[in-house]
């Protein structure tokens, strides 16, 4: 059994980017999407102007200063290595997200990091969450997963501009 992160989240946060479960090399160091081929960090420096080399905590503080949350979906699974087509679908713990949204209410976007993440929330989140009160505007950009190389860096980059975008409503 691997288990997941806690949410990195300001008070006045507006989107949450959602992965699966955190990977191995992630894991090994605490730190989310830690792997040095994975796509996200590099796009998110590049999607707000900041420098690629910057350190994880300046990582963190950007995400913030951006008004942008960060999180898994999955509190808790079985998987052998890093792949999300290794998790075993009948050992998801999901995070709490109903006091998750109840104490972050700024929250109006969610974006998953690929088809994995978006799969999960629908079943076993959506169902948790009440009928009134959390309404966001959701879409699954691709995984930024060095496994997912179907999509060039470029490709990737340009369907997560959607992430920045969003910020300038």
């Amino acid at each position: 059994m691997i288990s997941g992160f806690p949410p990195v989240v300001a008070a006045d946060a507006e989107v949450l980017i959602l992965g699966s479960m955190p990977g191995q090399a992630s894991l090994d160091v605490t730190q989310y999407y830690a792997h040095p081929r994975n796509a996200f960090w590099p796009i998110i420096c590049q999607l707000f102007d900041a420098p690629q080399g910057i350190d994880y905590s300046e990582r963190l503080a950007l995400l913030q200063r951006n008004r942008i949350a960060l999180w898994d979906v999955m509190q808790h699974c079985l998987r052998e290595g890093s792949l999300d087509s290794a998790i075993k679908p009948s050992s998801i713990v999901a995070n709490d997200f109903v006091t998750f949204f109840a104490e972050s209410r700024s929250i109006r976007y969610l974006f998953f990091n690929g088809a994995q993440a978006e799969r999960s929330f629908k079943r076993h989140v959506v169902p948790t969450l009440p009928t009134y009160g959390f309404k966001f505007e959701m879409q699954r950009l691709p995984s930024t997963s060095p496994a997912h190389a179907a999509l060039s860096f470029e490709q990737k980059l340009a369907q997560w501009q959607c992430v920045r975008d969003v910020m300038a409503r």
